[in-house]
């Protein structure tokens, strides 16, 4: 029952909804007492020989209001409680997305992606049981149980209620037992499902590797194995579960024996009559429903509790990067310092920055060039405060990041990561991603300013054509490029070009650094990149390796100085030449 106490603060706000939908509970149990006992009536009636037809009809037409007293309140319990308990999964639903919003990469980096949509999805829906069937089971187990003993002991005896009674002290403990059983059964359960899941995504994702390795089977061979482990403790969940209707019967069944053997000698001894032990034997087949509820309320509670804990668990995480107190809320602009003593990854044993000291002036270009794993994807998220545990400052327009609000900041700044990412709708929409309500002409703009533009338009259905899930219909090169595009819509302060030009070709590439030395003259822009070409043109130049500056500069004098960059221009070079046919 410490799902109901967990639950109670959405119970408060739905209260007067719940109190109408047991009303009509309650109205439901007592109407229902009323077909055993005319029943009841009518067989001393014939047994006495003391009734007329016109009798008959008027008790038919007692038992006809009944059940349309019945239909109508049970329509007003089933919009009131279910209503409430619909009204409950938008309330965590909202509030788990609202949460996976302000998490940080830490948080995402514990939780992987099928976890978390279990969490969204199956777990939601148990939560929802409680506040839906778990009431109602509750209530009307409850009311309908209580409302059949009160009629047993008036309208028939109250000893043979009480003897009927004995078994059900067994439902007690059994419901005790297997419950907590049920409990952690479930919670195993609802695990070895998101693990189903984290797999089915990652599967579904990186099925161009797969088929490319040609490991379809041996990736089918492995989900299979995870059905099986979930089929496994989803078969101890139903086994459990299972316990519980034939431990209801076995009781239900003892009530019938003690109600015919005692019942029996009632009648002989005239203390009831035939027609009070066929009401009795009704009341009790009343009762079944009642013991079947409770078996059953076990069940959904403590699924919905074991539920209740993954998602709190969930949400009870907290994000690293908080903002300040009366933190600054207009856009940072302006020149921007880095001075980093050091900084480590979460959980890693090795530095991954140390001693970075960059002076960037607003309206300038910063290139940051070095092998893979050198540390430049690492220092471009420092500055979008993807991390705070950092030794040393960083300020944007003589500011402090930790000072701004995170809109404040991040609205400040473009970002064209890596991996780039594009959503399951149309290119227009992509591209003004930041403020979907923006014209034509300023996606023509951006488009026209990544390059993007002409093949947009030579596609069949030009800014309408859908890109497809992470933008399975284009080519790389064109994914950067529209990346890049929803990233100069809104004129940033900031552009950062993580790696952001791999995918294109040389001539493409001159394009869109000439379009932007044009465009953001007045604005800065710092630029990521293994291909040297993409960086020439910066105003300052900087070679990190293994998370230090090494070498720093402008490009003509870089290639004169003996050292990686130089060394990394001449192979570069070459390659070009060959590739280009020359000798």
């Amino acid at each position: 029952m410490s799902i109901f106490r967990k639950l109670s603060w959405f119970f408060k706000e739905e209260k007067k909804h719940y109190l109408l939908g047991v009303f009509a509970l309650v109205v439901v149990a007592i109407v229902q007492l009323v077909p055993p006992k005319v029943i009841g009536i009518i067989i001393d009636k014939i047994a006495a020989d003391e009734i007329n037809l016109q009798e008959i009809f008027a008790w038919i037409g007692l038992l006809l209001l009944a059940a349309i007293a019945q239909y109508v309140f049970r329509f007003i319990w089933r919009t009131n409680i279910w209503g409430s308990a619909a009204r409950l999964e938008r309330s965590l639903r909202r509030q788990l997305f609202h949460h996976f919003t302000q998490m940080d990469h830490l948080f995402y980096q514990k939780y992987r992606t099928g976890d978390l949509m279990a969490h969204a999805t199956n777990d939601l829906s148990a939560i929802q049981n409680v506040a839906g069937a778990g009431i109602l089971t509750f209530a009307d187990s409850m009311i309908t149980g209580g409302m059949t003993l009160i009629a047993m002991m008036i309208f028939v005896d109250w000893r043979l209620t009480l003897i009927a009674l004995i078994p059900l002290p067994l439902l007690a403990v059994a419901s005790r037992v297997l419950g907590s059983k049920l409990h952690d059964a479930f919670r195993d359960s609802q695990e070895a499902f998101s693990s189903i899941n984290d797999k089915a995504q990652e599967s579904i994702t990186g099925m161009k590797v797969l088929k490319t390795f040609g490991q379809e089977q041996e990736d089918i061979a492995e989900f299979t194995e995870k059905v099986q482990q979930a089929i496994q403790k989803n078969r101890r969940v139903n086994f459990l579960d299972a316990l519980f209707d034939p431990v209801i019967t076995l009781i239900i069944g003892l009530s019938y024996v003690l109600t015919i053997i005692v019942g029996g000698q009632f009648i002989m001894n005239d203390i009831i009559t035939i027609g009070q032990l066929v009401s009795f034997v009704s009341y009790i087949g009343m009762l079944i429903w009642p013991m079947f509820a409770i078996g059953r309320l076990f069940n959904v509670l403590e699924r919905g509790n074991a539920s209740y804990d993954r998602v709190s668990e969930l949400l009870g995480e907290k994000t690293h990067i908080v903002e300040a107190f009366n933190a600054r809320k207009e856009p940072a602009k302006g020149n921007i310092m880095l001075d980093l003593a050091s900084f480590t990854y979460p959980d890693a044993d090795t530095t991954a920055l140390e001693e970075i000291q960059i002076s960037l002036k607003e309206g300038t270009v910063l290139g940051i060039v070095g092998k893979t794993g050198a540390g430049k994807t690492t220092l471009l998220k420092l500055l979008m405060r993807e991390y705070d545990h950092y030794e040393g400052t960083i300020l944007f327009g003589g500011h402090n990041i930790k000072d701004y609000t995170l809109d404040a900041l991040l609205q400040s700044m473009g970002y064209v990561p890596q991996d780039h990412f594009l959503f399951s709708m149309s290119i227009r929409d992509n591209i003004r991603f930041a403020n979907p309500q923006l014209p034509q002409e300023r996606v023509n703009q951006a488009a026209e300013l990544a390059g993007i533009h002409s093949d947009i338009e030579a596609f069949s259905q030009g800014y309408d054509t859908l890109v497809g899930e992470r933008g399975v219909s284009l080519s790389g090169g064109q994914k950067q490029r529209i990346s890049i595009a929803r990233a100069l819509i809104t004129n940033p302060e900031l552009l950062i070009l993580d790696d952001a030009l791999s995918a294109v070709d040389a001539k493409t590439e001159e394009v869109i650094l000439s379009n932007l030395k044009a465009y953001r003259q007045n604005k800065t822009t710092i630029i990521a990149a293994h291909r040297l070409s993409s960086v020439m043109h910066a105003q300052e130049i900087i070679v990190l390796d293994e998370g230090r500056i090494v070498e720093r500069g402008v490009h003509e004098t870089l290639i004169t100085t003996g050292g990686w960059y130089q060394k990394m221009w001449e192979k570069q070079q070459l390659e070009a030449k060959i590739e280009g046919g020359e000798e």
